[in-house]
């Protein structure tokens, strides 16, 4: 019996000193993270317990925000230097529905949080005062304060995301490719200048452009109105835009009934720039001249006024949009006016692109300005501008917009959302894909229609 109990002794004592040398071995297995970092794997594990937030003064906050803004910056400029991408393996694209490169977008990059960008970007949107005092007094001043409290009349499935999160880009371009869009075109302001808000947008471009390409999708440029723009400092702008972006398969080239392929710059506010300073640039005899150089393009001028037709054929544009979404706030807007338009650039060889928008509603930054509300009726006011565009037999369309959340045109995902102080607008009965739904439809039947009309109006089919 003691021999039977020596031996068991020995047993357990032997099978103690085994699992004890193998948990030494796992432990000298795993790696240190103070070198490494967390394990393979473990990161991908949510983080139960969150660090408690340092809760230091204000100059604190502001000196971590400058060092967040630098290093993103400097890692954006740093991607910008490689390689363009090839088309990810994981998207399937053959689930998706076929794109229409006669159909643009409206896209803005100037949004951001405190996550990515060390503090809120244009969610925390400030109320405009209106330019009459007596009427200003009525309304209420201030900053929008997110995430509750946001720059708009409708919430983001999104919520108040950053355009510097590659997901977020990631979610963008998968939702415009649903929608089938083919071209976006991108708010931009040069490297050297920037929005009112004061932040620059142009290190954001390689990110939009390899998301872009992924979904084969193209990408043009819709050049805000930046400080002092004339014939010189545009010309050096759309140089840097062709030599910087212009080798990326997203790049967008509108192919011309002569069969030139080239690139396509919308201008904001065209009409602030006199003619004369425009043909410059626009016109073969002009000092700056950009025609029949390796710089052409097609500039497409905003026509606001019926004046402004006019002013466009003088400064050498090639085409004409009407960007708001405000039917009957200009003329150009105006849906009734679209075919007379067509007719005039169809006269004088421009391109007409009509803008159509799902509604209009600014009045979370400009309370004062009800008056140019379009309620969106379920989708409705979005599908008789579909249609009103279509009827005129159009070169391309624009939709304004995908994201312009501050006047409420966007087709972006957009959920029910109340706070204590408001209730934000939603698509329901509908989904929240509603306008992405609706655009696919119309764009698949604008394809076909397109393709009928083409080869009378001598109009690129592809």
């Amino acid at each position: 019996m003691a021999k039977f109990r020596r031996r068991t002794c020995i047993i357990l004592l032997l099978f103690i000193s085994f699992v004890f040398s193998l948990m030494m071995g796992l432990k000298m297995l795993r790696p240190n993270t103070a070198s490494f970092g967390t394990p393979f794997g473990l990161d991908l594990l949510p983080e139960l317990h969150p660090p408690k937030p340092y809760l230091g003064n204000k100059a604190d906050f502001q000196k971590s925000d400058r060092i967040n803004m630098e290093t993103n910056t400097k890692n954006l400029q740093a991607a910008a230097m490689t390689v363009w991408p090839s088309k990810a393996s994981e998207v399937n694209l053959e689930e998706l529905p076929p794109l229409n490169y006669f159909v643009h977008v409206f896209y803005y990059s100037w949004y951001g949080n405190p996550q990515f960008d060390g503090k809120y970007l244009h969610w925390n949107h400030p109320v405009l005062e209106h330019w009459d005092p007596r009427i200003a007094k009525n309304y209420p001043q201030g900053r929008h304060t997110p995430p509750d409290d946001i720059g708009s009349s409708f919430y983001p499935e999104l919520g108040s995301y950053s355009s510097r999160d590659p997901s977020v880009v990631e979610t963008h371009m998968r939702q415009i490719r649903s929608a089938s869009i083919g071209v976006l075109a991108l708010s931009w302001y040069p490297p050297d200048s920037s929005d009112k808000n004061g932040e620059a947008t142009d290190y954001l471009v390689p990110t939009i452009l390899d998301k872009a390409h992924k979904y084969n999708l193209k990408v043009t440029f819709h050049i805000e109105p930046y400080s002092n723009r004339d014939d010189q400092n545009m010309l050096k702008n759309v140089k840097y835009i062709i030599d910087k972006y212009g080798s990326h398969p997203a790049f967008y080239r509108y192919k011309t009934r002569t069969g030139q392929s080239l690139p396509l710059f919308y201008v904001y506010d065209s009409y602030i720039t006199k003619p004369k300073t425009w043909a410059n640039l626009l016109t073969p005899s002009g000092s700056q001249s950009i025609r029949s150089s390796p710089y052409d393009g097609l500039f497409i001028a905003l026509l606001v006024e019926e004046k402004h037709k006019h002013d466009i054929l003088q400064s050498g544009f090639d085409g004409i949009y009407t960007y708001f979404a405000t039917n009957g706030f200009t003329y150009g807007s105006s849906h009734q006016n679209w075919a007379k338009l067509k007719s005039f650039c169809d006269q004088n060889n421009l391109i007409f692109i009509p803008s159509v928008g799902p509604g209009y509603i600014d009045t979370s930054i400009r309370p004062w300005n009800t008056q140019n509300t379009r309620n969106r009726i379920n989708g409705k006011y979005y599908e008789v501008a579909l249609s009103a565009a279509l009827q005129t037999h159009p070169n391309l369309i624009s939709i304004t917009s995908f994201n312009e959340w501050h006047e409420g045109t966007q087709i972006e995902k957009a959920v029910p959302k109340r706070t204590a102080n408001t209730v934000y607008l939603d698509y329901r009965p509908h989904k929240p894909s509603l306008y992405l739904e609706l655009t696919q439809k119309w764009s698949e039947k604008y394809s076909k229609e397109r393709m009928t009309y083409a080869l009378d109006q001598q109009l690129p089919a592809s």
